[in-house]
């Protein structure tokens, strides 16, 4: 029999499914077991102040990125050569700052959809399934929802069914 097989966070956090628990996983587990937590709309929005700071600090270090790419270019290129760059240290730590922002959001289970917008999902159960609380940066609370396989396009406001 095959040992189940957890993400890191679910390891680090000690979550485990009932499959894992008994030392199997089923082929057809519930939806809900495919993803690290299931948020309520409270706790979802409990969390925008976090994620909010998070994606701004992402995203104002990927304009960093932007700025010092050609620099990094150059030292790269001359690297065979002794290279260098004054902005080297302002690279990785753009890359460190992005890195540890995305790596939060994604243990505390929050889909990240696109950094450039902002775009991040909550897996919620509604009428008994697993969809996606839709937010983006910039929006207050979470007013939106979609199916876990349509996207922003298609997300519908929360006190309304999709028809």
């Amino acid at each position: 029999m095959k040992a189940p097989t957890l993400t890191v966070a679910a390891q680090k956090n000690g979550v485990l499914n009932e499959g894992a628990r008994r030392g199997h996983i089923m082929a057809h587990d519930d939806e809900q077991e495919q993803h690290e937590r299931i948020f309520t709309l409270s706790e979802a929005n409990h969390l925008i102040p976090q994620l909010n700071s998070k994606l701004t600090s992402i995203q104002h270090a990927k304009a960093m990125l932007a700025r010092t790419k050609e620099d990094i270019k150059k030292a790269s290129a001359k690297a065979e050569y002794g290279g260098g760059s004054t902005v080297g240290h302002l690279y990785i730590s753009g890359l460190q700052q992005v890195s540890t922002n995305l790596q939060a959001i994604q243990e505390l289970g929050i889909l990240v959809k696109d950094l450039d917008l902002g775009l991040c999902d909550f897996p919620h159960l509604r009428d008994g399934r697993v969809v996606y609380l839709c937010w983006k940066l910039g929006e207050q609370e979470i007013r939106w929802w979609h199916e876990t396989t349509t996207g922003f396009k298609d997300r519908c406001p929360l006190e309304e069914d999709p028809a």
